[in-house]
């Protein structure tokens, strides 16, 4: 049975409450924060002053919801080390979580992290949600967010994503906008549609990690779920990446549609290429649908050139690939445009 302790293993640091207000060091005019152990990065955040501050999180787990409002750009949090297992940010709200008001927060609403800002930064961090479904049989809503993102370039560098289902909202912030997000050598794990949402989101170098559930049926869950808006001929790459699983061989698929209720013209894609895909992802049949009226066989999902077990071609219809060249329209620069994030890399 996954536990909380189980969830952050590896993560260092005490466990803080927020404080009621940061002892934040900063230099003239603000231009940088630093948040301590005992501070709230969520006032650092409030204290942010004008475009291209940055804000730097010391060695701690900090239980806290933060939320960086659209007015906000510009700005970068980073942890003081290069150990994203260093700075912890970290909070327990599930979809199903009843507020103060008694109504729920809902999926996007769980979020331990959420940004609206265009031009984000964010590095050397992990952003966790430790709610389990185990501790709390009463609650149906199980979807559990650490990181919810909607603003344009938004850009995160070696950030560990850690939660169970819905681990990542890649959103955009307006259904006729098509908002550019950039992960690059992040850690990103989870077991239900952990990865999902209609942004245009590249993944580079990035590793997809699987959890171990303890239920009887398979598959157990699916790593992504675009819900890409249908004029957006871009939506989630994954390129030289690789999936690695904690459950038994094939008890995962590699993804699935989503067509949300308020968004039923939606046309999900999902573009792998060039990566490594471990056993733990069903080889024979890794799609499936989310409801039997937008079978994952009319979206837009295709693969490159991946290798390893879980991406063996035993039954080619059930593994559309891209010629050679269509591959060359499912790049960084292809999907990123004029923002190329990847040079700063």
């Amino acid at each position: 049975m996954p536990t909380r302790r189980a969830l952050l293993a590896g993560l260092t640091g005490g466990l803080l409450a927020a404080g009621a207000g940061p002892a934040l060091a900063a230099t003239p005019a603000r231009r940088v924060l630093h948040v301590r152990p005992g501070d709230s990065v969520q006032a650092a955040v409030d204290a942010v002053d004008g475009p291209g501050r940055t804000i730097v999180v010391h060695p701690g787990t900090y239980r806290e919801v933060v939320n960086i409002p659209a007015d906000k750009g510009g700005l970068t949090i980073r942890g003081a080390t290069r150990d994203p297992r260093a700075a912890v940010l970290v909070f327990d709200n599930a979809n199903g979580t009843k507020k103060p008001d008694g109504t729920t927060y809902g999926t996007a609403g769980s979020a331990t992290f959420t940004s609206a800002a265009p031009g984000l930064t964010v590095r050397d961090l992990t952003l966790a949600n430790d709610w389990l479904r185990a501790d709390h049989p009463d609650i149906t809503g199980t979807q559990a967010v650490a990181a919810y993102v909607t603003g344009d370039r938004s850009y995160f560098e070696n950030v560990r994503l850690q939660a169970h289902q819905d681990t990542l909202f890649v959103d955009t912030s307006a259904l006729d906008a098509f908002d550019r997000q950039y992960f690059h050598r992040c850690h990103i794990e989870g077991d239900v549609d952990f990865v999902f949402g209609r942004a245009t989101a590249v993944f580079d170098e990035c590793h997809f990690r699987t959890l171990q559930r303890d239920v009887t049926f398979t598959p157990k869950g699916m790593v992504f779920a675009p819900s890409t808006a249908r004029a957006n001929p871009h939506g989630i790459l994954a390129v030289r990446c690789r999936i690695t699983s904690g459950a038994e061989d094939a008890a995962y698929k590699l993804a699935r549609p989503w067509v949300p209720s308020y968004e039923t013209t939606a046309w999900p894609s999902l573009v792998v290429r060039d990566s490594w895909i471990g056993p733990g992802i069903d080889a024979v049949a890794p799609y499936t649908n989310m409801r039997d009226a937008y079978p994952w066989q009319t979206m837009r999902f295709r693969e490159y050139a991946n290798s390893g077990p879980g991406a063996v071609i035993s039954v080619p219809e059930n593994r559309p690939q891209l010629t050679p060249e269509e591959a060359g329209s499912h790049t960084r620069k292809a999907y990123l445009g004029d923002w190329r994030p990847y040079e700063r890399s």
